[in-house]
């Protein structure tokens, strides 16, 4: 009998011992496939042998300045893993189940660096400030996305610090109003992927959100439009007489305080745009005598038309939204409003914005006239460049410094200005070469996040155009013909989100996921660590895995990297892999929208088409949070098809 329940007592141990070990080589593997995942990639990576095992009794040690730093890393044991862990405010001999988080030693590494060494006996982090903080999100991204009780990391050595200074996002709240709390959720996620800077676009024609309490009617006035469902579009009417202004809001200087705050603990700095002398129409409903026309009808825009593009990029406004260059009271204005700003936020740098100023007014305009003329100005341009100046010396008695979009450098001079590309490389060039220091924020390679993802009518609604993850990523601002003094002008990156057709936070997340994830690498990552097939095969599903876990909206990549395509050929396979872990593929070939009704896609398909016929394949990913993506169509076309072509 004791022999019998011997022999069923090992059974049992040895079975419990196999579903241990399983568990673990499970936990082991995530974690294998998370240091994948690090998004921004690693600078150096040293690959060693075991796991450390995160459990309920892991302790965490830390000199004085690590204190802050620590509460991050405890906060999320206990939010995400239930571990309440010891926290000793002190470094000592370091033991086994030990996290060390360390600032001495830290003075060899890069600005915002860290070293992370994990062992399976402990974990040191050694960093100091920013470093630290980026040496904890980088950790925190280790951990499996799969919480089982235990969280196994793999032992490893990671060097890191940034390729640029500037890591930006910028976010216009002009055109939309966004909280002070959907604020702090974006901060969190920029933190997240360690972008550092965020560009807080104020003012435009479409409202001013920031309290100046020099001038109270900027907010009673300038922070509020006439509601409109159809905003944004040439269909929409403009302000209507008796119409009342109740869509809007504006920050008070107490908020905007509370932001700054909150984005320093997480070593975001935070740079305030005040769009002039153009896109100033909120400011002049407000005091209308800041423009040539002293027009006291003029309404903050609702999102009406107000302006004519014609195909050579050029433009008429037929409201006048642009302040007076040669009115003395304007730079008074100027003065307290700029002081007011300045004296709100500690960045060093103050966005004046300077873009698509139009001179049409000051042209018709004799006292703008005789002012040029006195004053030996032979162009509009160059009262731009002359109103830049004033402005700059303005900024600086407030002891910071001008930074605007590439318009503020077409009358020439102001060569002691920063300068925000958003033209791309032959500017960047020009700019650089007359040692201004700039920002690299260009549409056209992929960083304005307000255009679509894809040339798919299915996309929601945008500014137009559109840009692809792909073009976010691969983008890459070391243009040939710079010099290495050049480059060190090249501040960073932005990515630029304007807000005209994103009215919520669901449309804003849909539009900065995983386009966000593609700056984050482009502005950290060393060039020749990124490699868009890792990205996008090992990185981007956990880091979309965990998105769709925790509800945060985002687009859902399709499975192919085209949204409609035609490929000639008799036969056809379907060989596709899964861009979310748990997401489902579904077909037709009917031409019809797949659904989770149609056909689910187990494995590779072989399609054969007929001579002389066309079969349409639609594709869709479904999510396991029931997120779609847009369906893709491929035309397998056998009409001109040769054997064998594919």
């Amino acid at each position: 009998m004791n022999s019998i329940r011997l022999k069923m007592y090992v059974q049992h141990f040895f079975k419990l011992l196999v579903q241990v070990s399983f568990c673990f080589i499970t936990v082991c593997c995530s974690a294998q496939s998370n240091l994948q995942a690090i998004i921004p990639a690693p600078a150096t990576v040293k690959m060693e042998a075991g796991s450390f095992v995160f459990n309920t009794k892991t302790i965490i040690q830390t000199d004085a300045g690590g204190q802050r730093a620590v509460k991050f890393l405890s906060d999320f044991l206990l939010n995400n893993w239930k571990f309440k862990t010891k926290v000793i405010a002190r470094l000592q001999k370091a033991t086994h189940n030990t996290v060390a988080i360390n600032t001495r030693g830290a003075t060899h590494l890069p600005a915002e660096g860290y070293r992370l060494h994990i062992a399976p006996s402990g974990i040191t982090l050694t960093a100091n400030g920013a470093g630290l903080f980026y040496g904890l999100q980088t950790l925190i991204q280790l951990f499996p996305n799969n919480v089982k009780g235990i969280a196994a990391l793999p032992c490893l050595t990671i060097e890191d610090s940034p390729r640029f200074a500037y890591r930006g996002l910028m976010l216009d709240v002009s055109r939309h109003f966004f909280t002070i709390s959907e604020i702090k959720d974006l901060l969190d996620l920029m933190a997240y992927y360690k972008l550092n800077r965020f560009h807080w676009h104020l003012t435009d024609d479409q409202g001013w959100r920031l309290e100046i309490k020099s001038y109270p009617k900027l907010t009673q006035i300038g922070a509020w439009r006439v509601p409109r469902i159809t905003g944004f579009s040439s269909n929409t009417i403009p302000p209507q007489p008796g119409e009342k202004a109740t869509d809007g809001g504006f920050y008070t200087q107490q908020e905007v305080r509370e932001i700054i705050r909150y984005a320093g603990e997480r070593h975001i700095e935070v740079m305030p745009e005040i769009d002039v002398p153009g896109h100033s129409m909120a400011a002049i409903a407000s005091y209308p005598e800041l423009c040539v026309t002293r027009d006291t009808s003029i309404k903050v825009s609702p999102g009406s038309s107000f302006a004519k593009w014609f195909p050579n990029g050029t433009y008429e406004m037929y409201i006048d939204n642009t302040l007076n260059p040669t009115d003395e009271r304007v730079y008074q204005f100027l003065d307290k409003v700029f002081g007011e700003v300045a004296a709100l936020f500690p960045y060093e740098y103050i966005h004046i914005g300077g873009d698509e100023c139009f001179k049409g007014f000051w042209e018709k305009d004799a006292g703008v006239q005789a002012f040029m003329k006195k004053m030996g100005i032979k162009t509009t341009h160059e009262l731009q460049s002359y109103f830049i100046s004033r402005l700059n010396t303005i900024i600086q008695s407030k002891h910071k410094k001008l930074i605007g979009w590439d318009e503020i450098m077409n009358g020439g001079g102001n060569e002691n200005v920063a300068v925000m590309n958003r033209f791309g490389e032959k500017g960047a060039i020009e700019q650089v070469k007359r040692k201004q220091d700039i920002i690299l924020a260009p549409g056209n390679n992929g960083l304005y996040f307000d255009y679509a993802q894809s040339a798919s009518d299915m996309e929601p609604s945008s500014h137009g155009g559109y840009s692809p993850l792909w073009k976010a990523y691969n983008y890459n601002p070391d243009y040939t013909d710079l010099t290495t003094a050049d480059r060190t002008h090249i501040l960073g990156v932005e990515a630029c989100v304007w807000t005209e057709h994103i009215p919520s936070v669901a449309k804003l997340q849909y539009m900065l996921l995983p386009r966000l994830l593609a700056l984050a690498e482009t502005g950290w990552a060393k060039q020749s660590n990124k490699s868009y097939q890792r990205f996008v095969a090992n990185a981007l599903p956990i880091h979309l895995e965990r998105f769709d876990k925790t509800g945060i909206n985002y687009r859902v990549p399709t499975v192919f990297n085209y949204t409609d395509t035609v490929i000639v050929t008799n036969n056809y396979q379907l060989n596709v892999t899964s861009p979310i872990p748990g997401a489902k593929i579904f077909f037709t070939f009917n031409n019809n929208i797949p659904g989770d009704a149609d056909i689910e896609y187990k494995g590779p398909v072989t399609i054969h088409i007929p001579t002389g016929k066309k079969i349409i394949l639609k594709t869709i990913v479904i999510t396991p949070a029931g997120r779609r993506s847009v369906v893709t169509r491929t035309v397998l076309d056998n009409t001109k098809a040769v054997d064998g072509v594919k």
